[in-house]
């Protein structure tokens, strides 16, 4: 008992939260409580302001060597169901994107495919920077960046300073899931650890509602807290909800995908714990927008963006559509009570814009 009346005070005083004191809170299960301490945290972070971005979303391949059971998006090399973007298909994404009013941000993430060079990534970057020169290039989770370093044998910072010179911009979170080895071993055996030492801003992400305990969750946003106090580097956090629908991990775990109810218990405490990061999104293709919109009131304050299109939650069996206009984000926000402010990848207002896609 004196555990949750302590662990309430801190949260309720807006004081750091240990693990013991987010084990309680998770425990003591009072949802509007939390609401009520993330939200006041969230405004003393952004006021009233609620976030999004004019972006789409671009998936190379989804060919990967790393056949993680966790993942629907991933195929075998040979697989009918295998694709590859070559410089035509990405052309032709690139000229559709120009059409789009007001986007700001390309957002690419792939599969480890087991053949293709890193050449053909630079090559990628560049064909983008070149048809979009004003958009940022948000491309390739750490976990793609060993990748490159593993298969050309080159360090992180050779990889990133050639990619930055190519015109990366940021790099998306993912890849981490849970940063817990004894989890890591069930749900991506083959992926590397994350590390926060690669002198470029990124996201921090969380992937909940699998094989992990509630301490090993909690335990993973205190982690992510410590490497913020360390580099600073993050920009954002993104809750990403488990969906098991074709992954050989739901299958063999007999998982179902988390409710509403744990959706905004986690995004609370994110929030809560997470004091030293200054935006937490909903990403509404995951959590549905309702369920995004009512986290609005949990803490978060950031929508992402228009995406346009995404191959990868949308194999695992979300139904979301795979794009939004800025109007209808606008009026989401508006209809929870924030003001909606559209941003660049690193927080920027952009003002003065005309309706986009």
């Amino acid at each position: 008992m004196k555990q949750i009346e302590a662990a309430r005070a801190r949260a309720a005083a807006g004081e750091r939260l240990s693990l013991e004191d987010a084990l309680a809170l998770y425990k003591d299960n009072d949802l509007l409580f939390l609401a009520d301490c993330a939200r006041k945290a969230k405004e003393r972070k952004s006021g009233h302001r609620v976030y999004y971005t004019v972006n789409r979303h671009i998936n190379l391949t989804n060919i990967c060597s790393s056949n993680c059971p966790l993942c629907a998006f991933q195929v075998e090399a040979g697989d009918a169901r295998g694709f590859v973007m070559e410089p035509d298909d990405i052309e032709r994404v690139l000229a559709k994107a120009k059409e789009t009013p007001n986007l700001s941000e390309i957002h690419i993430v792939s599969a480890l495919h087991p053949d293709k060079p890193f050449s053909y990534y630079r090559a990628v970057v560049r064909q983008v920077k070149a048809a979009l020169p004003d958009a940022d290039v948000k491309a390739f989770t750490p976990v793609e960046i060993v990748n490159f370093a593993k298969m050309t044998g080159k360090s992180i910072r050779e990889i990133l300073t050639l990619l930055k010179e190519d015109g990366l911009d940021s790099l998306p979170g993912g890849g981490a899931e849970i940063l817990s080895d004894r989890v890591r071993q069930i749900i991506c055996p083959k992926k590397a650890t994350t590390a926060h030492s690669l002198g470029i801003r990124t996201n921090a992400s969380i992937m909940y509602g699998h094989v992990e305990t509630i301490e090993e969750r909690l335990q993973h946003l205190i982690t992510i807290r410590e490497i913020q106090d360390e580099t600073g580097g993050f920009q954002a956090f993104m809750l990403f909800p488990f969906h098991p629908a074709h992954t050989k991990l739901g299958e063999e775990y007999h998982l179902q995908r988390v409710g509403a109810w744990e959706d905004m218990k986690m995004m609370a405490l994110s929030r809560l714990i997470l004091d030293n990061i200054d935006h937490v999104k909903a990403f509404w293709i995951m959590l549905t927008m309702p369920v995004a919109q009512l986290a609005l009131g949990f803490g978060a304050d950031d929508l992402d963006g228009t995406i346009g299109e995404e191959k990868i939650i949308h194999a695992a069996g979300a139904r979301t559509k795979t794009g939004i206009t800025r109007t209808q984000l606008e009026k989401i926000i508006r209809e929870a009570g924030y003001e909606p402010v559209e941003r660049d990848t690193f927080y920027q207002p952009i003002g003065g814009r005309e309706e986009g896609v």
